[in-house]
C-alpha cells in the first residue's frame, strides 16, 4: 500500500466506523436516507476520488479506489458510494462536469434521440434518493456517457434482498447531458461489475474477522469452539476464500489502470461469486443460531453477499464470457494470454 493509499485508508475507515454504524443500516433498511453518513463522504471527496483534479476530484487511480471501495463492503455502508465513485469516472471521461447530489448507475433499454433520453432502468441502486443518473447508450456511431437529471423521472420503489433500494426509473425524453467515451457499450455492467467485486471483498474480510473473533468467544464443552478442529479448518477455508476474492478485485482494479481490464474484472466478479457462497455458509455456521437474528450484525454482510452476486452480472453470466473469449482464442493461445496478463 502506497503513501495516497494509506491516507485513503485511514480516512475511509474512520469516517465510516463513526457513521456507518449498526443504528444507521438498521435506520436505512426502514427506509432512512443516511444523510450524515453521505455528507461526510462527500465533504471528505471519497463520491470524486476518481474524478482528475482539474474537474474537482482527488484524481487517484484505481488501485487507490479499491481501498474506499473495500472498506464500503466491510463497514456495508448503506449508500451508492460504490456508484458514485463510478460514475464519475465515466462522467470525467467524456468531459462532462460532476453534479453537486447524489448520483447513481443505470443499466436499461435506452434511446437517446436529439439530447432527450426515452426508456426504463431497472433495479437502480438507490433510484429513489439519487439526484442524477448515469447510463451507457450506443449512439451513432460509438459510446455516449448520459447524465440525466431524475427531478421528473417516474419512481417505482423496490429492494434486493439486503433491503437496499432498487428501484425502477421510467424516462419520458428527458433533457440530458451527454459525452463520447471510449469504452465498449457494456462498459458500464464492466466497471459496474468491477466495483462490486471489490465491495464484495470487503464483506468476506468481515465475514472472516468476526467469525474468528466469535470462534475465540463462545465457548462449547469447557473451551472456546475455535479450538476444535473442525471450526480451525472451516475458519482456514473461510480465509483463503477471503484472500482470493481480495487479490482477485484488487488485479482488476491494477488492470484497469492499465488500460483495457475485461479479462481480470471478469474473473474477479466469478471469483468473489463463489468465495461469496462459500463463506456465507461458513460464517453462519461457526455463528449458529445467533447468526440468524436480526440483532446480529452477521446478516447485514451476508445478505449484501447474496444480493451483490447478481448485480452487474452475476458470476454465471461472467464466467460465461470468458469461455466465450476463450472459444474465440483457440486453445493455443488461450494459456499464453491469460499468462500474459
Amino acid at each position: 500500500m502506497n503513501e495516497v493509499q494509506t491516507l485513503l485508508s485511514d480516512s475511509v475507515n474512520r469516517l465510516l466506523k463513526d457513521h456507518a454504524t449498526k443504528q444507521v443500516i438498521v435506520a436505512a433498511e426502514q427506509g432512512e436516507w443516511p444523510a450524515a453518513l453521505w455528507d461526510a463522504l462527500v465533504a471528505n471527496g471519497l463520491t470524486r476520488v476518481l474524478v482528475p483534479e482539474e474537474m474537482d476530484g482527488a484524481g487517484a487511480t484505481w488501485s487507490d479506489a479499491y481501498v474506499v471501495l473495500k472498506a464500503a463492503g466491510e463497514y456495508a455502508a448503506p449508500v451508492p458510494l460504490a456508484e458514485a465513485i463510478v460514475a464519475g469516472w465515466l462522467l470525467s471521461r467524456a468531459g462532462i462536469a460532476v453534479p453537486e447530489g447524489i448520483i447513481t448507475l443505470m443499466e436499461g433499454d435506452f434511446l437517446l434521440k436529439e439530447g432527450r433520453l426515452t426508456g426504463k432502468a431497472i433495479r437502480v441502486p438507490f433510484g429513489r434518493y439519487a439526484t442524477h443518473g448515469v447510463a451507457l447508450v450506443k449512439s451513432g456511431w460509438g459510446v455516449e456517457v448520459v447524465l440525466a437529471p431524475l427531478e421528473y423521472v417516474r419512481i417505482e420503489n423496490d429492494m434486493n434482498v439486503a433491503r437496499e433500494a432498487r428501484d425502477t426509473l421510467t424516462f419520458e425524453r428527458v433533457v440530458a447531458e451527454t459525452g463520447w467515451i471510449e469504452l465498449p457499450a457494456n462498459g458500464l455492467r464492466l466497471f459496474g461489475a468491477m466495483a462490486r467485486s471489490v465491495q464484495m471483498a470487503g464483506a468476506l474480510d468481515y465475514l472472516t474477522t468476526q467469525s474468528v473473533a466469535y470462534a475465540n468467544e463462545r465457548a462449547q464443552f469447557g473451551k472456546p469452539i475455535g479450538k476444535f478442529q473442525a471450526i480451525q479448518q472451516q475458519l482456514a477455508v473461510l480465509s483463503t476464500q477471503s484472500a482470493a476474492a481480495g487479490i482477485a478485485a484488487a488485479h482488476a482494479c491494477a488492470a484497469a489502470d492499465k488500460g483495457e481490464a475485461a479479462f481480470e474484472i471478469a474473473v474477479a466478479k466469478v471469483r468473489t461469486d463463489d468465495a461469496s457462497s462459500i463463506a456465507t455458509s461458513i460464517a453462519h455456521q461457526v455463528h449458529g443460531a445467533i447468526g440468524f437474528t436480526y440483532e446480529h450484525g452477521l446478516h447485514f454482510a451476508t445478505r449484501r453477499l447474496w444480493a451483490w452476486r447478481a448485480e452487474f452480472g452475476s458470476g454465471a453470466e461472467w464466467a460465461g464470457e470468458l469461455g466465450r473469449a476463450a472459444m474465440e482464442r483457440g486453445a493455443d493461445e488461450l494459456w499464453p494470454y491469460v499468462t500474459g496478463r
